[in-house]
């Protein structure tokens, strides 16, 4: 496949596009996690004046804090590299993730994106920022990885 750099017709999704279909998937994947947390007992009303029942859930929330991250891995990752090449945010804005030359991510490519992300937001969503100004709108974890998102 030709490099997409290359081609002048490629219409790269720059950073708000982007935002508002990571805002489609964070709602998802919150309704996910609170249905988790209340499956596994989490609960944010919990009696605040009985410090055992607050030891007890802080357990239980830091169980489902770390399969919510794993969810959240999985979730970009399994979407990204499937056939549809994007998560149901970025369907909805008619974006997909492609490798450097246009073609479809591997789970491995995808899983390490998704990870990637976790550096984009440790500094201070910088980032993330990034894709407003890079030339392919490129976020930092699309250039850790070599990805591109661009529109359908």
């Amino acid at each position: 496949m030709a490099d997409v750099g290359a081609s002048a017709s490629v219409h790269y999704g720059g950073f708000w596009i982007r935002l508002l279909a990571y805002i489609v998937d964070g709602i998802i994947l919150n309704i996910v996690f609170w249905i988790l947390a209340l499956l596994f007992g989490v609960s944010i009303m919990g009696d605040m004046s009985d410090p055992a029942a607050m030891e007890g859930m802080s357990g239980a929330m830091a169980g489902v804090q770390i399969l919510g991250l794993v969810i959240f891995l999985v979730y970009g990752a399994a979407f990204n590299s499937s056939n549809l090449q994007a998560t149901p945010g970025k369907l909805l804005v008619r974006l997909k993730v492609t490798d450097d030359s246009g073609g479809k991510l591997t789970f491995l490519r995808a899983l390490g994106r998704e990870a990637a992300k976790i550096i984009s937001s440790i500094i201070l969503l910088i980032g993330f920022i990034m894709a407003a100004f890079t030339d392919r709108k490129r976020a930092l974890h699309d250039m850790i990885a070599g990805t591109l998102v661009m529109y359908r």
